[in-house]
């Protein structure tokens, strides 16, 4: 997923009920006999990727045109703010009224296509948009589960980063970014340590459940173990589990390098501290243009890959350090403008807009061809680039994934509330979060 906000809750409609009702949406018929019945007209649904949605409004206009002049069919766009994208896309899916391309968050990619309502990109549909093997197989990847075809196509490649403050650093005396966890907790208490001057060390966004999960997800990875077992079973308090939530917490809790009031912390604010100086780190997906959004200017910030265990080096295993984020494009199964939504994802995903559309929002593009133009060459996106190519997992692509967000992003904000109000977080602590989260689960 992007940068996001509060991610949607699939609370209120879930997956489980979607699989009974989905009917897709884009006013076609659910078994396609409508399907080009509207050929001039498309109605787009994207996500906010920049600092606002004005501002996504800008950026995308001009390529909605260009591709109106060319194809003859109008783009109707709406930008869909992180808080509400989900919870909209699965009413869509149940009720049957909604647009016939969005975008979606990669890890909802398995979730959404089990209801059904989205259009499989068989070879046929690839082909239509030049081929799968165009696409960075990662990518590709996080498109849904495994052995069935991508419900969706990659859009905007992302990945974790470890950002720091040039001169917070130099300030402080430290010459380098830190790569091991161990550095960062020493890193963070000789910059910040408990608020010292006013100052912290890293921000965290304790109660944007995505963010959770997306943090949480590598630290399990690193102390070897999953929150889905091969059978696409949660596993969510087994001791690895349990360990990697409680190091994350405990930045909080016991290194002091967090400060308590980012336990509230879920619309990015982590993000203006950063950039108004008031913490010295924070981790995050291809943070760069909402830096220069809040008034930082290249080179101000540094980039350097996400830390990983004392003795490890990125890469996989125990060295993952990302998870593999992005944007997946998808079409309504029952669109009535088929053919013109095919057009429209194969000019999204051409090399000439990829450039465009990923420069634009300090994203990698996944089209290979695209990541070959110097603009993506900085160091910012090369971080971001090496960190796809060799120390990214993707999410687990099972069905149940947007309720794993829910339950254990949930877990994860109680737990930094705990630490927030100097309650203690144990081992114990955290695996009855984790177990009462995997109870939920399977009721």
């Amino acid at each position: 997923m992007r940068r996001s906000t509060t991610t949607a809750t699939a609370a209120a409609v879930t997956v489980a009920a979607l699989l009974a009702t989905a009917t897709g949406c884009g006013g076609g018929s659910a078994d396609g006999a409508d399907a080009d019945s509207a050929p001039g007209e498309l109605t787009y649904w994207a996500s906010n990727q920049g600092a606002d949605i004005a501002a996504d409004q800008a950026a995308l206009g001009p390529e909605l045109k260009k591709f109106e002049e060319r194809t003859g069919i109008k783009v109707k766009l709406e930008v869909i703010p992180w808080s509400d994208l989900l919870n909209r896309i699965l009413a869509a899916t149940a009720s049957g009224q909604g647009p016939d391309v969005l975008n979606i968050g990669n890890t909802w990619s398995a979730s959404l296509q089990a209801t059904g309502a989205l259009l499989p990109w068989n070879a046929e549909n690839f082909e239509a948009i030049g081929g799968r093997d165009r696409f960075v197989a990662s990518a590709i990847g996080s498109a849904g589960a495994a052995g069935q075809d991508p419900a969706a196509v990659p859009l905007y490649s992302m990945a974790y980063a470890l950002y720091y403050n040039k001169k917070m650093f130099q300030e402080a005396g430290i010459e380098k970014p830190p790569a091991t966890w161990d550095e960062l907790v020493e890193t963070g208490r000789r910059i910040g340590d408990g608020g010292k001057d006013g100052k912290w060390a890293l921000g965290a966004e304790g109660a944007n459940l995505a963010n959770n999960i997306h943090q949480v997800f590598v630290l399990s990875r690193q102390h070897g173990g999953s929150f889905f077992d091969a059978a696409g079973k949660p596993t969510f308090d087994t001791p690895a589990n349990v360990a990697a939530v409680k190091q994350y917490i405990d930045l909080m809790a016991e290194a002091r390098i967090v400060a308590p009031g980012n336990a509230e912390y879920d619309k990015n604010q982590s993000l203006q501290d950063f950039a108004g100086g008031r913490t010295a780190m924070v981790l995050w997906q291809s943070a760069a243009s909402s830096f220069k959004a809040h008034g930082m200017k290249e080179g101000d910030w540094g980039t350097a890959p996400v830390p990983v265990p004392a003795g490890a080096a990125p890469g996989t295993g125990t060295g993952v350090n990302s998870m593999v984020a992005g944007i997946n494009m998808a079409v309504f199964k029952n669109t009535d403008n088929r053919a013109g939504a095919l057009k429209f994802v194969a000019f999204m995903t051409s090399d000439e807009e990829q450039k465009i559309l990923n420069r634009t929002y300090g994203s990698i593009p996944p089209v290979k061809a695209a990541q070959s133009d110097p603009a993506f060459a900085d160091q910012d996106l090369t971080v971001l680039r090496d960190t796809l190519a060799t120390s990214a997992a993707p999410l687990p692509q099972v069905p149940e994934e947007s309720q794993f967000e829910t339950t254990v992003g949930t877990a994860v904000k109680e737990l930094f509330a705990d630490a927030a109000a100097g309650r203690p977080v144990t081992a114990e602590s955290v695996r009855a979060k984790l177990a009462k989260a995997q109870q939920q689960m399977a009721n």
